[in-house]
C-alpha cells in the first residue's frame, strides 16, 4: 500500500449540500475520510475555520500523527440574494495557503462548468466564457489554484455538471410535491444537461484523491453520458408542466468527460436517470 493510499483525506465543506451527500457515500473503507466544520463538529470531524489561519488544522494533524493526503474543498458560496460570489475566491486563498502550510500535497476545488458558458461537448481545452456571475466568481477562484500550483502545491479544479439532487430540478421536485415545470424547445424535447449521482461523485473523489500521478488543472466532472432533465424527473416520478422555452434558454449544455474516464473507470449505469435518482433518494430523509 502506498503512502497516499493510507493518507486520510480532509472534506471541506461537509455541512453543504454535496458535502453532506458526497460524505453519505464516501467509500471510508478504501479511502479514510475525516469532514470539516466551522462550529459543532462530530466525533471525529475536524473544527477549523480556513478564514482563521491553519493553525487548526496543523494542531490536528500533530494530534493524529499523520498528514492528510488530498483536501478535497467543497466549501463555497452558492448563488443567491444577497450572497457574495467574491468569497469563494478568498476561501480558496486562505484554504489553500493553509494546505501549503500544513503540508498537505494535493487540493482538489470545486469548481463548475458554468466557468465555461453554454456549449456542447465542452472539453477542458474549451475556452472559458462564463455568461453569469457565478461562472465569474469559480474561474477566478481556480487562477488562485493555479498560482498556487506555481508554487508547488498540486491543485486540480473540479468543473462540476449538475449533483442530482443538489441541483434545481430534483429539489423542486422534493419542495413541490412532485410536480415541476420544465422547458419545451422548439423540436419538442427539453433540456439536455450532463448529471453525476451522488455515490458516483463520491467514487469520482476518491480516485483522484488516491491517483498517483499529477492530475490535470483542471477535470470535468459528470458521468460520460449527459441525460435529459424529463427522464431524470420521470425517474423521480415527478409530474412534468410543459412549457414553451424562451429565446434565452439553451436546450443542451454538456461536458465531454474523456479524461475524467481515463482516470476513473465509471459503471454503464453511472448515466442512467434511474441510478442517478437512486442515489439522491439514498440519501434524502
Amino acid at each position: 500500500m502506498t503512502d497516499r493510499a493510507r493518507a486520510p483525506v480532509l472534506l471541506t465543506g461537509a455541512s453543504g449540500r454535496v458535502g453532506r451527500m458526497v460524505l453519505r457515500h464516501w467509500p471510508v473503507a478504501a479511502v479514510p475520510v475525516v469532514p470539516q466544520y466551522r462550529r459543532t463538529p462530530p466525533t471525529g470531524a475536524l473544527l477549523w475555520d480556513p478564514m482563521e489561519g491553519a493553525r487548526a488544522l496543523v494542531e490536528y494533524q500533530a494530534r493524529r500523527g499523520q498528514k492528510f493526503g488530498t483536501l478535497v474543498m467543497l466549501a463555497g458560496v452558492v448563488p443567491g440574494e444577497g450572497r457574495d460570489l467574491s468569497q469563494n475566491r478568498i476561501l480558496a486563498e486562505a484554504t489553500l495557503a493553509a494546505a501549503h502550510l500544513a503540508g498537505i500535497p494535493r487540493v482538489l476545488l470545486a469548481s463548475s462548468s458554468a466557468v465555461y458558458g453554454p456549449g456542447e461537448h465542452i472539453t477542458e481545452d474549451t475556452a472559458c466564457a462564463p455568461d453569469n456571475a457565478y461562472g465569474a466568481a469559480k474561474l477566478e477562484m481556480e487562477a488562485v489554484g493555479h498560482a498556487w500550483r506555481d508554487r508547488g502545491l498540486e491543485v486540480c479544479a473540479l468543473r462540476i455538471g449538475n449533483v442530482a439532487g443538489a441541483d434545481a430540478l430534483l429539489l423542486n421536485v422534493a419542495r413541490r410535491a412532485g410536480e415541476i415545470t420544465l422547458d419545451v424547445f422548439a423540436d419538442g424535447a427539453g433540456p439536455l444537461r450532463s448529471y453525476i449521482g451522488a455515490r458516483t461523485m463520491a467514487q469520482v473523489l476518491a480516485t483522484l484523491c488516491l491517483h498517483e500521478g499529477v492530475l490535470p488543472l483542471a477535470l470535468n466532472i459528470a458521468a460520460p453520458g449527459p441525460v435529459t432533465m424529463a427522464a431524470l424527473a420521470q425517474a423521480a416520478r415527478a409530474s412534468i408542466r410543459p412549457r414553451p422555452a424562451p429565446p434565452t434558454a439553451h436546450q443542451r449544455i454538456t461536458l465531454d468527460c474523456t479524461r475524467l474516464a481515463a482516470l476513473h473507470a465509471f459503471a454503464p449505469e453511472d448515466s442512467t436517470p434511474s441510478e442517478m435518482v437512486r442515489q439522491w433518494r439514498a440519501v434524502t430523509p
